[in-house]
């Protein structure tokens, strides 16, 4: 059933030639699989594909993890500077797209009638069509917010630009698919998600066994109107319908604590353990950045020395066999927090690595929970849809501060001293809630310009020097033209070559396959 997803990312088509296209089906099909394989083992496997995918050392790491500053290599800052290796676009685009289609055969085996009985087995029909929509949304819409107009797939909308997955009128996969306009493709992910929610029973299970993600229908349904409340506020003004989606969202009931937190969580061994302490225990490039401990030390910004910063980062100097153990000592001494400079150059790198600090075991731990969407992030979407209320506010910082284990006491000692809600304080907050989540954060900085904190291109940043004492430097970005964050990324080169025809109208009715090409939404 990945033929499809695999064509469609054209990773290996150009090895198909004519004169063997009718043993296609034969070459392609795995003798080892099964056509009617356990729904929630292959939801389970799409869900870990993903997180792996976009939360490991290679497309968070290297390149929107350290771009939104939550982080800065410790060596080689090329991609800090906004030099990614296009590898790791090619990578996203076709990893997503598989486990799209692994999602679709989900819808697939409990539409079918020759497999739905069967699958009912599994769980309520229904409930995993909707969690497959839902997390279809979710591909989809990181997609889109990474690139731009894309091949896109819908269940419940058979528009004709919707060619991604699909197969043509002769029963043959159409491998050289249509880019949907962002306003289709927006527009087409809030509707999936008002209708999935409609279909679950909230009082039925999702999947009978294995369910690792929700357990409830009602923690799905809440999820997919949190998820739909996201979407909506991001092209509100852009795409029509959208504020009706967030007030539709709202009153069909998001998420109400953290207990409603949506991620996946890794295993407590070496078999399966999450992507970025699997990648810290060969590799030290990673440090928590200049410009966010600065921002936590409240160094800059509206707010005073927040408590994340101590579960956030390993005081500097710490061994780093005792991360990997588990029994790094924390530390309440903003000394021991510098942070690595951002955006430095590769040359001046290695003199800043000593000083700098790695993420704390709290993050670098193998049962590590990749966050998908979490109740902090629905308070400050509330807040903002509220007029920027201060209790929306208020909670979303309380329950990032819980879930990151700070005290109470901390924490109303926070929250009590917290400047007004404003639109700079409510979406610098939510930046800093979102940390670990940088596909989100930079959606957000792109939107609303915030955090304004983040060090740009041509502005200047400090350094320690050997001798004590600081010195600075110039952010230079290396792609010609970016005097920001990067507004997207590059189409996948193997797109560029085997869909050429519509690479070239995507390119051009997005204004350009440029880094500097702003999406639909990005109009702060």
């Amino acid at each position: 059933m990945k033929k499809i997803a695999l064509i469609l990312s054209v990773l290996t088509i150009s090895l198909v030639s004519n004169s063997c296209s009718d043993k296609f089906d034969e070459i392609d099909t795995n003798p080892n699989s099964t056509d009617k394989p356990l729904t929630y083992g292959l939801f389970n496997s799409a869900n870990k594909e993903l997180m792996d995918n976009t939360r490991d050392e290679w497309q968070s790491g290297r390149i929107v993890l350290p771009w939104v500053q939550y982080s800065a290599q410790r060596a080689y800052t090329e991609e800090d500077r906004y030099q990614y290796r296009l590898s790791t676009g090619v990578s996203l685009w076709s990893f997503s797209y598989r486990v799209a289609q692994d999602y679709k055969q989900i819808i697939d085996l409990n539409t079918d009638p020759a497999t739905s009985t069967q699958m009912s087995v599994y769980g309520p029909n229904k409930n995993q069509i909707a969690a497959a929509r839902v997390m279809l949304s979710y591909v989809f819409l990181n997609l889109a917010d990474s690139f731009g107009d894309i091949p896109y797939y819908s269940y419940g909308n058979k528009d004709a630009d919707f060619q991604a997955l699909s197969i043509g009128g002769t029963a043959q996969p159409i491998i050289q698919p249509k880019f949907a306009s962002q306003q289709k493709v927006y527009a087409d992910i809030m509707k999936e998600l008002k209708e999935a929610s409609s279909m679950i029973d909230a009082n039925e299970v999702v999947f009978t066994k294995g369910d690792v993600l929700f357990g409830s229908g009602e923690k799905l349904k809440r999820f997919a109107n949190s998820l739909r409340l996201r979407v909506a506020t991001r092209v509100k003004g852009v795409v029509p319908g959208a504020e009706a989606h967030i007030t539709d969202a709202i009153a069909s009931g998001v998420m109400q604590s953290n207990n409603d937190n949506v991620g996946v969580t890794y295993e407590n061994n070496l078999i399966n353990p999450s992507p970025l302490y699997d990648n810290f225990r060969t590799r030290s490039d990673f440090a928590i950045s200049k410009t966010f401990v600065n921002l936590l030390k409240g160094n800059v910004g509206n707010f005073n020395q927040d408590p994340r910063l101590f579960k956030f980062a390993t005081p500097k100097g710490t061994n780093k066999a005792l991360i990997l153990d588990g029994s790094a000592p924390e530390s309440t001494n903003p000394a021991d927090f510098n942070g690595m400079p951002y955006g430095v150059p590769s040359s001046l790198a290695p003199s800043q690595a000593a000083s700098s600090n790695f993420f704390s075991k709290n993050i670098l731990k193998p049962d590590y929970t990749e966050i998908l969407m979490e109740y902090s992030e629905v308070q400050f979407l509330l807040s903002e849809a509220n007029g920027w209320s201060q209790t929306n506010y208020v909670n979303g910082v309380r329950a990032s501060m819980e879930k990151w284990g700070v005290s109470a006491a901390t924490i109303n000692s926070f929250v009590s001293a917290l400047p007004a809600a404003s639109k700079a304080n409510v979406l610098t907050q939510k930046y800093i809630s979102l940390f670990m989540q940088p596909y989100e954060a930079w959606a957000e900085y792109r939107r609303t310009g915030y955090p304004n904190t983040l060090l740009l291109p041509g502005q200047t940043g400090t350094l320690n020097v050997a001798s004590g004492g600081n010195t600075t430097y110039t952010f230079t970005s290396l792609i010609a033209g970016l005097t920001d964050l990067p507004k997207r990324l590059f189409y996948p080169t193997s797109v560029q070559t085997l869909n050429t025809v519509n690479y070239q109208a995507a390119s051009n009715a997005i204004g350009g396959d440029k880094m500097d090409t702003k999406l639909i939404w990005d109009t702060n």
